[in-house]
């Protein structure tokens, strides 16, 4: 244990103490696990996972005992900057490079408004093209489709025509 490990720790302890309150009641109060309570006033910062969770026991517990929480937090990072588990910040992810993790990176990143919006367009354009080709491939299928209306003629050839009806 370090001097200024020695002095954050005691200096939690002795204002615990100075106030009358015991373990328990102090964590009643800040909400924080006793046994973590214990740690710090013992200087023993293993028992927390990341530096955050000690700063933040930290200065809560510094709070509730109404010290000078910038002075108390300084000599912390001072101390936690000493020790080898605690000087640099574990990275937020492990490095991976398999497929999956590459494929959801870039769809973490993608803009899902312009993404849907370019979809329904794209959609849009895919069903005027199938209406498109529907039509065009009935014309097709009936012969007699677009051509205009012709007069019936006896094989005599004897001028008599029926009446056309005439379309509205």
């Amino acid at each position: 244990m370090s001097d200024i490990m020695s002095q954050v720790a005691e200096k939690l302890r002795q204002a615990r103490e100075a106030l009358h309150l015991t373990i328990n009641q102090v964590a009643e109060t800040t909400k924080i696990r006793t046994d973590h309570l214990r740690a710090l006033e013992e200087g023993n910062f293993s028992v927390f996972s990341a530096p955050v969770y000690i700063r933040g026991s930290v200065k809560n517990y510094a709070r509730a005992l109404k010290l000078d929480v910038a002075q108390v937090l300084s000599a912390l990072d001072a101390e936690l900057d000493r020790t080898e588990k605690f000087s640099e910040p574990p990275p937020l992810v492990e490095e991976s490079t398999t497929r999956l993790d590459q494929i959801m990176f870039l769809l973490s990143k993608f803009n899902w408004r312009w993404g849907l919006a370019g979809g329904a367009v794209l959609g849009f354009l895919l069903i005027a093209m199938l209406i498109s080709m529907a039509l065009r491939h009935q014309q097709h299928r009936n012969p007699l489709a677009g051509l205009p209306p012709a007069v019936y003629q006896t094989a005599n050839n004897s001028g008599d025509t029926l009446p056309l009806t005439s379309h509205r």
